[in-house]
């Protein structure tokens, strides 16, 4: 007899909680992560939105961050002056308009021309090629102030130099060479010893009569020679106060200084003065732009003559004790000056 197999049939029933708890779990799983996901990618856009202005502004930043060299410091301009620098191939005032302007230009060649007439004949000596280099500072309602002035000539075949420089206990600033000599001449006997500049010669091309002396109202004039008067104040709309002084002796010469402060009752035809004798006081009257002194020399028949002929003339030089501060001042001017252009 065989033994009683287990019967086969359909397959046991479940319980149906099962089934429910089941699903439940995959569906609140899946439910999850969908959650999971959408919160990560939320908080990944806010961190970009975030960012992102801090990457624009770091980026602003970076362009913003090159900061141009500041532009070189003109050492001329620094000092105050300004510079000309001109080849001349016709006339002076000509080539100055064209590099420091037409406002300033007739002026400064007119102030230039000052110095150059100690080395040539202006214009007649100024030759196409000639260079000349000029530091100068302008001035409102009076002529520019020249501090510096190189001239290569062609005629003397070399290049000079002329300095502005007021000493210790001097008066007034003057004009020197390299050497700390005056450019200017001195006349001996000289009709004014103290003055600031002569402002005009007979050979600086204006066609004037005489050497203007540029001083302050009152400055003492004195006789040249030994002398009577021979009249005063004639002409007065052009001269102002004037005197005449003819020569005693043989030679007979004529002086006139022109421009003059009011002269004394004393003054009168016939009134006789020696050499180095105060006549007068020199002033700004009849047709004169600026205090100053006119001195004119001239022959009995009205013969025009050069005082830097007649007078023995002289230079005067700086003292020890200006000498060094000069010569600092002279590498200053010369360093501010550069290249002429000459050399470009």
């Amino acid at each position: 007899m065989r033994p009683n197999l287990p019967t086969l049939g359909a397959p046991p029933k479940r319980s149906p909680l099962g089934s429910v708890v089941a699903v439940s779990l995959i569906l609140g799983a899946s439910a999850g992560g969908v959650w999971w996901w959408k919160q990560r990618m939320a908080g990944a856009t806010e961190q970009a939105a975030a960012a992102a202005p801090v990457a624009a502004t770091d980026a602003g930043a970076v362009a913003a961050a090159p900061v141009a060299p500041p532009a070189p410091v003109d050492p001329v301009k620094a000092a105050g002056f300004e510079r000309a620098s001109v080849r001349i191939d016709g006339p002076l005032e000509t080539a100055l308009n064209g590099a420091a302007g037409a406002d300033v230009g007739p002026a400064l060649a007119q102030v230039v021309t000052r110095t150059l007439v100690w080395w040539v004949e202006v214009p007649g000596e100024i030759l196409r090629g000639d260079t000349l280099d000029v530091l100068y500072q302008r001035r409102e309602n009076e002529e520019p102030l020249v501090h510096a002035v190189r001239f290569t000539s062609g005629k003397l075949g070399k290049t000079l130099s002329a300095y502005r420089f007021q000493g210790e206990g001097d008066k007034n600033a003057r004009y020197y060479l390299s050497t700390g000599d005056e450019l200017e001449m001195r006349l001996e006997k000289s009709p004014i010893d103290d003055y600031e500049q002569v402002t005009s010669l007979l050979r600086d091309g204006r066609r004037h009569k005489g050497v203007d002396f540029r001083a302050p109202v009152g400055t003492p004039i004195k006789a040249p020679f030994n002398g009577v008067v021979k009249r005063k104040n004639w002409n007065w709309g052009s001269n102002g106060n004037c005197v005449e002084l003819v020569e005693s002796g043989g030679r007979g010469r004529r002086a006139l200084f022109l421009h003059l402060d009011e002269l004394s009752r004393d003054i009168k035809p016939g009134a006789r003065f020696t050499t180095g004798q105060v006549i007068a006081a020199s002033g700004n009257t009849g047709h004169s732009f600026a205090p100053h002194l006119h001195y004119q020399l001239m022959t009995q028949d009205d013969r025009v003559l050069d005082p830097f002929d007649q007078h023995k003339t002289f230079r005067r030089s700086l003292n020890t004790a200006n000498k060094s501060l000069f010569e600092s001042e002279v590498r200053r001017l010369d360093g501010l000056l550069g290249t002429s252009v000459a050399g470009k």
